[in-house]
């Protein structure tokens, strides 16, 4: 089934030990779970196209639409999915990760992943390995080919609903969109922002626009930038994929944040030195600003900041309402009898706060049960429809950097002390307690965090993050001491 409730195509209920309902059930549960352990950004990035395809002899079949993200999947979070499963369904013993595609059969050979002790994400010369796979094939891609992605014709600046929080970026988008002289206004121009917030509807409006005054445009995604690159040294195109890359006039790269691989961030970085410089514009957008992209290559952190960095904010009130209103006008011009009175649109404005993406499927939902039931939409058919949307307050994204600071604070030294190499007791304590919340707090793999203390080693912030989770267990005072810091870092 899809991760919206609906059953997945591949589905096959009748091989499902005769328990398809019930497993299509507890998967609809386990992404329930993830949604609320992970956050919303987390699960809309990695699992929001994950997909039950069926389960049969104590075996999970998941397919996704990507060789990367299965393999992201698999090395980050398969243990989480797989615990999940067991705890909503009997019978759940391993889970098989596959690729899926447009031409795969309904049980195409699938890769067997077994819980995985790696944290590490995929390297480019997995990638390189894997490059050869039909999965490219599904998307009408050839290797090394740069057309780019589609750009969704209803992404326009005609459609986007300005508000407060986006006011400044989609003035910024259109001034980019429309510039006709010869040297880029803001190069790069850098979106963030997290899910359903309006980020890739302005990268789509930007491109209509530009391509609208003449200009060759390229669209991409991360991974679609990162095969292409990985097919184009495959099939020895590389300087090819390189000239014709930087041949256009606007690159638009969206989900910066999952661009993986050395050889791969080199390749970036290369590319965006020879667009800028050679006046084209460059216009990227990922969910955090460009210097807590710890994953990519200091360099190409820095030339990403160089740029206008331009943060969509969260939707207030009267943007949520506009937007709604905007949506079910959109769908009342192919469903005249569908009404939706102030109130209900009032109630569900109010209560889904997260994203944009959420009110669009608030009002799938009210359609849904309007055209199903032919009752009218009320407050309590609203409520009941929108349940799954409404969540309570996201919890604060705690940084690193913060934890740093505070942890300083609080033991009486500096943030330098706790990155440099001192090992007194003094320092050495308060960077082990660090170095622990920002494992707990955070979504950074140990690599990462180790980078962030002055470039250690994981196994050291492991050793760090084991011996705080073994004092605290023998320390009440040391215990309510942190349980003291998360608080203050969570508030």
């Amino acid at each position: 089934m899809r991760m919206d409730g609906s059953l997945a195509e591949g589905v096959d209920p009748g091989r499902s030990g005769g328990g398809g309902s019930e497993y299509a059930a507890a998967w609809q549960r386990v992404k329930r779970r993830l949604r609320a352990e992970l956050g919303e950004d987390v699960f809309a990035s990695w699992f929001a196209r994950l997909e039950l395809q069926e389960v049969a002899g104590g075996v999970a079949r998941l397919t996704v639409p990507t060789r990367f993200l299965k393999s992201w999947i698999e090395s980050h979070y398969l243990d989480r999915v797989l615990a999940n499963f067991r705890s909503e369904a009997d019978g759940i013993e391993s889970i098989e990760v596959g690729v899926r595609g447009p031409m795969a059969q309904p049980r195409a050979p699938v890769a067997i992943a077994k819980p995985a002790a790696s944290l590490r994400p995929p390297a480019a010369s997995s990638l390189v390995a894997e490059a050869h796979e039909p999965e490219r094939a599904g998307r009408g891609e050839a290797a090394g080919d740069l057309s780019g992605a589609p750009l969704d014709a209803r992404l326009t600046f005609e459609s986007f609903v300005v508000g407060r929080s986006n006011a400044l970026a989609h003035a910024a988008a259109e001034r980019v969109a429309g510039h006709e002289g010869s040297t880029p206004l803001y190069n790069p121009l850098y979106f963030h922002a997290g899910v359903g917030l309006g980020k890739t509807h302005l990268l789509h409006a930007i491109g209509h626009a530009a391509k609208g005054h003449g200009r060759r445009v390229i669209y991409l995604t991360a991974d679609r930038f990162m095969y292409g690159f990985v097919n184009a040294l495959k099939t020895q195109n590389a300087l090819a994929f390189k000239e014709r890359l930087r041949a256009i006039d606007v690159l638009i790269l969206d989900d910066v944040q999952f661009i993986q691989g050395r050889s791969i961030q080199a390749e970036f970085g290369h590319t965006l030195n020879a667009l800028i410089d050679a006046g084209r514009q460059v216009v990227a957008a990922a969910d955090r600003p460009p210097t807590e992209l710890e994953s990519l290559d200091e360099r190409v952190r820095s030339r990403l900041a160089g740029g206008l960095v331009v943060e969509i904010g969260t939707l207030d009130e009267a943007l949520r309402a506009t937007i709604l209103h905007s949506r079910l006008e959109a769908v009342r011009a192919t469903h005249p009898a569908f009404e939706v009175s102030p109130a209900v649109a009032e109630y569900v404005a109010k209560a889904i706060t997260a994203n944009g993406r959420d009110l669009e499927g608030a009002v799938n939902r009210l359609l849904a049960h309007a055209t199903l039931t032919g009752a009218p939409v009320t407050l309590e058919t609203a409520e009941t429809a929108i349940r799954d949307l409404v969540k309570n307050r996201e919890p604060k994204r705690v940084k690193i950097e913060d934890i740093q600071k505070l942890v300083a604070s609080r033991y009486n030294v500096s943030r330098s002390d706790i990155l440099s190499e001192r090992r007194t007791a003094a320092v050495v304590k308060p960077r082990q307690i660090a170095m622990y919340l920002s494992k707990v707090l955070t979504l950074r793999s140990l690599p990462e965090i180790g980078r962030r203390f002055g470039g250690r080693d994981h196994t050291t912030v492991l050793h760090a993050v084991r011996k705080i989770e073994k004092a605290i267990g023998e320390d009440a005072a040391l215990s309510d001491e942190v349980e003291l810091l998360k608080r203050m870092l969570q508030d």
